[in-house]
């Protein structure tokens, strides 16, 4: 999947039971007039509560993003292209990234964004930052409107699967959004982009 394609996502409907359906992955505010041309496929951890682009969505709207791995790159020294890596849970088991979502009325479009954050091991050997992965534990919580924003990122901090992750390199034709095949013998994961 790439940023402006459909992705599935998990978040509380107006009763407060969980409801699954699909967002454009690029966040358009409630309040856009236009499909944002901006990067909004990430939202940093630092900001979600101050940035006029996520602020309401982090209060009222999280979601679970779920997938069962991504990919990160780096440069090959040789030749300096960029090197794909999949990033996964051992046995390839799924998991949720945070998400924030927003439905715009005008514009008819429902969209989703992923929350980044710093680095834990072992992504720190790929990358400075990466997707906020929640541990199950958090998911109700995490999905709650009623849980404010200081709990909501600690939620982030300390209810992730942090240090519970594997990776290995892949082929580069994961290098394109057209690419649909998967050589790597994994299902088709969800992407990381660089400048998360």
């Amino acid at each position: 999947m790439a940023p402006t394609q459909d992705v599935l996502i998990i978040h509380n409907d107006a009763d407060g039971k969980q409801k699954a359906e699909t967002a454009r992955w690029w966040l358009v505010p409630h309040w856009a007039r236009e499909l944002p041309k901006g990067a909004m496929f990430n939202a940093r951890i630092e900001t979600i509560g101050t940035s006029p682009a996520f602020r309401d969505a982090f209060k009222l709207k999280r979601c679970l993003i779920p997938a069962d791995g991504f990919y990160e790159w780096t440069v090959n020294q040789d030749d300096g292209k960029k090197d794909p890596w999949l990033i996964y849970q051992p046995g390839g088991s799924p998991f949720s990234f945070a998400g924030l979502w927003a439905h715009n009325e005008k514009l008819r479009v429902t969209s989703c964004t992923i929350v980044t954050m710093p680095a834990a091991e072992p992504m720190t050997e790929l990358h400075d930052r990466q997707p906020a992965i929640l541990a199950p534990a958090a998911y109700k919580e995490w999905l709650d409107p009623a849980t404010n924003g200081a709990r909501a990122k600690e939620l982030l901090q300390s209810h992730n699967l942090d240090g519970a992750l594997e990776f290995h390199r892949v082929s580069r034709d994961v290098n394109s959004s057209r690419f649909q095949g998967d050589d790597s013998g994994a299902i088709p994961c969800i992407p990381a982009l660089d400048g998360m």
